[in-house]
């Protein structure tokens, strides 16, 4: 019983990620405005019922990727040593999971940015990234920090946006995992 559930879930992730693939793909190629749920379920090659069964509309089609980077970072941050500093835990997590995902081309960063921009996505994201300071305030709370925790959170989501825009936008053949890491690095003097 307990492979058939693993493998239905698996299925079940597989299929979500194939689905947010066929969205970003199609947003960023054609617009959020001319991508709608069915063409998304085509490109997935499942059915708009199943697409309903996933995802309750294209921008959650849309930012599903996001989301899951930021369970997985939340997780390795409360896996994270006991003695490590809240700022120490978060950087920490942070290159570990730039390690794990790979670099992205810059030309589609950028163009996914711009897709991403759209104001029925802004006010999501900006709920999203409520949840997630809510989320990684959580997972630091009771570390070492000369600051609490939920400003932290902030200060952190901050520098993890300005490095990622710094990256896309600079013509360095730098890695977003350098980029990312010299820029905490940097903040990292006031929390340290």
């Amino acid at each position: 019983m307990g492979t058939t559930v693993g493998l239905r879930e698996r299925k079940k992730a597989e299929t979500r990620q194939a689905v947010h693939e066929a969205a970003l793909r199609l947003v960023v190629e054609h617009g959020l405005d001319a991508v709608t749920v069915e063409s998304i379920a085509d490109a997935a090659h499942i059915s708009r019922r199943t697409f309903s069964n996933y995802f309750a509309g294209k921008e959650d089609a849309l930012l599903y990727g996001e989301e899951q980077r930021v369970r997985t970072l939340t997780e390795q941050i409360r896996a994270r040593p006991p003695g490590e500093t809240a700022w120490q835990a978060l950087c920490a997590a942070a290159g570990e999971l730039l390690e794990n995902v790979g670099e992205p081309e810059r030309e589609w960063a950028q163009r996914t940015r711009l897709a991403k921009q759209h104001p029925s996505l802004l006010a999501r994201q900006l709920a999203n990234l409520a949840a997630l300071e809510r989320d990684l305030a959580e997972a630091v709370a009771g570390r070492e920090s000369p600051v609490p925790p939920r400003l932290l959170a902030a200060a952190f989501m901050t520098v993890m946006r300005l490095a990622q825009h710094l990256w896309i936008e600079e013509e360095q053949a730098r890695t977003m995992r350098e980029v990312v890491l010299e820029t905490l690095d940097q903040m990292a003097r006031s929390f340290t």
